[in-house]
C-alpha cells in the first residue's frame, strides 16, 4: 500500500477548523522512522484560513482532505485550491468515525487523515470555477421557480375561501383573462357579469360558467392578501428573468455543447445547460458512462452475500438537480416516436412507468457521456423500429406467441413454405 507522505485533513465547523497533519517524523531516521502528527485549530475567518494555508505550506503538505459539511467546506476548499494544494472533498459516509471510540473535533480530523494517507477514500466531484458559477445560477433558478409555484398555489387557494371558483373554469389563473379578473377583484369590482366579461379569446365561450364561478363573498381582506401574493409572483418573475439572463451569459462559452446535447430527444437548451452545470464538460473524471451513471445514482446498488442478491436494487439518492433534469428529459423522450420513446414503452410494459423513466434517464446520461467524451461524436437516433429490425425470427415468434398466450389463446406454429 502506497502511503501519502504529507497529508492533512480538516474537520470543519461553522466557527472553527481543526486540522490534522501527518508527515514523516524528521526527528527519527533509519528503518525505525515513524510518522509525525500535528493538530491545530483555526478560525474560519479568511485571515485565519490564510494562516492555515501558510502552515500547511511550511509542512510541505501535498494533499488536503475535508468532509462535505453543509456549505462550511467551501471557504477553506476554495482558498486552499487557489494556493495550489491537491484538495479532496470526501463523502461524509466514507470518513465516518468508528463506533465505540471517543469522538472529539480533534479525533474527527485525525481519523480522516489516517485513512487518507493510506488512500482508502475517494474524492468527490467538484467542478472547476466557471462550472460552479453556472451551477449556482441554475440551482438558484430552480429554487426561485419552486418559490413561485408555491406562491401561485396560495393564489389559487385564496379565492376558495371567498367562494370564488375561478380556477374551476379557467385552467390558467395567470393567463390574460385570469389575471384581468383578479386585478378587477383587487380593485373592488364584485359584479360577476362585469368580471366574466373580462374573459378573452377561447374563455369567452364559457362566460355563463364564469358568472357562476365568480359569484361569492370576496372582501377587501381577500383583496389585500391577493394583491400581496400577485406582487410577490411578479417580483419572482422578475428575479427569474434576471437569473436566466445571467445563465445565458455563463452558458455562452458552451453553446456548441448545448447544441449537441439538444439533439437528444427530451433534452432542450434549459435541460442541456442544467446538465452541464451539474456534471461539467470534462468527462475524464468519469472513466466510463457506467461510472457517471453510478455517481448520478442512475444504476442499482449491488448488495450480494453468500451468492444471493439482497435489497430492492434501488438506485439511492444522488444529485437531485441532475435527477430532476434527467427525469424531465425522460418524460419528454417517452412521448416521442424515437428509439428512446420505444425503449420507454418496452420497459414500462414489463417493469412499470417509474422504472422505465429511470432506465431512459440512464440511457440519456450514457448518450451525454459519449457526446462530451468525444468532441467529434454526433447523436444518431436508432429509430423506433430498432428492436424489431435487430430481432431474430425465433425471438419475434416467441414474443408474439407469449402475447397470445397472455390473452388466453393456444397457438400452433406452421411454416408457410
Amino acid at each position: 500500500m502506497e502511503i501519502i507522505e504529507r497529508v492533512a485533513a480538516l474537520d470543519i465547523g461553522k466557527a472553527e477548523v481543526v486540522c490534522c497533519v501527518r508527515v514523516p517524523d524528521e526527528s527519527r531516521s533509519g528503518r525505525g522512522a515513524g510518522r509525525g502528527q500535528h493538530v491545530r485549530t483555526f478560525a474560519t475567518m479568511t485571515r485565519s484560513l490564510t494562516d492555515l494555508s501558510d502552515w500547511l505550506t511550511g509542512l510541505r503538505v501535498t494533499r488536503v482532505v475535508m468532509e462535505a459539511t453543509s456549505d462550511y467546506w467551501k471557504p477553506p476548499f476554495y482558498l486552499l485550491e487557489a494556493a495550489g494544494f491537491d484538495v479532496w472533498l470526501v463523502n461524509a459516509h466514507e470518513v465516518k468515525h468508528l463506533p465505540g471510540r471517543p469522538k472529539t473535533d480533534a479525533l474527527d480530523a485525525v481519523w480522516p487523515c489516517k485513512i487518507a494517507e493510506r488512500q482508502m477514500i475517494r474524492a468527490s466531484f467538484v467542478p472547476p470555477a466557471p462550472i460552479r458559477q453556472l451551477r449556482d445560477l441554475t440551482r438558484y433558478r430552480i429554487d426561485l421557480i419552486g418559490d413561485r409555484g408555491r406562491e401561485k398555489n396560495r393564489v389559487e387557494k385564496l379565492p376558495e375561501d371567498a367562494g370564488i371558483k375561478l380556477s374551476v373554469v379557467a385552467s390558467d389563473l395567470f393567463g390574460v383573462s385570469g389575471r384581468a379578473m383578479m386585478d378587477a377583484l383587487i380593485a373592488g369590482e364584485r359584479d360577476p357579469d362585469i368580471l366574466a366579461d373580462l374573459a378573452r379569446t377561447r374563455l369567452r365561450a364559457r362566460i355563463p360558467e364564469l358568472r357562476e364561478a365568480l359569484t361569492g363573498h370576496f372582501t377587501d381582506h381577500h383583496g389585500f392578501l391577493l394583491s400581496q401574493m400577485l406582487r410577490h409572483v411578479d417580483h419572482l418573475d422578475g428575479r427569474i428573468a434576471a437569473v436566466e439572463a445571467q445563465i445565458e451569459d455563463h452558458i455562452r462559452p458552451y453553446a456548441d455543447t448545448v447544441a449537441r446535447l439538444d439533439q437528444i430527444p427530451g433534452i432542450g437548451p434549459a435541460a442541456a445547460g442544467m446538465t452541464i452545470a451539474e456534471i461539467g464538460i470534462d468527462m475524464t473524471r468519469f472513466p466510463t458512462a457506467a461510472h457517471l451513471a453510478s455517481w448520478a445514482k442512475f444504476s442499482p446498488t449491488v448488495k450480494e452475500s453468500a451468492g444471493k442478491t439482497k435489497g430492492s436494487a434501488a438506485t439511492g439518492r444522488g444529485n437531485r438537480y441532475l435527477a430532476r433534469a434527467l427525469g424531465e428529459a425522460a418524460v419528454g423522450a417517452s412521448r416521442t416516436n424515437t428509439f428512446l420513446g420505444e425503449r420507454y414503452r418496452r420497459v414500462a410494459r414489463r417493469r412499470g412507468k417509474q422504472r422505465a423513466l429511470v432506465a431512459i434517464g440512464r440511457s440519456i446520461l450514457t448518450v451525454i457521456w459519449h457526446l462530451l467524451s468525444d468532441p467529434d461524436a454526433t447523436f444518431n437516433d436508432l429509430g423506433a423500429d430498432h428492436y424489431d429490425n435487430r430481432g431474430s425470427t425465433q425471438r419475434g415468434l416467441r414474443r408474439h406467441v407469449n402475447a397470445l398466450h397472455a390473452l388466453g389463446f393456444t397457438v400452433t406454429i406452421t411454416p408457410t413454405g
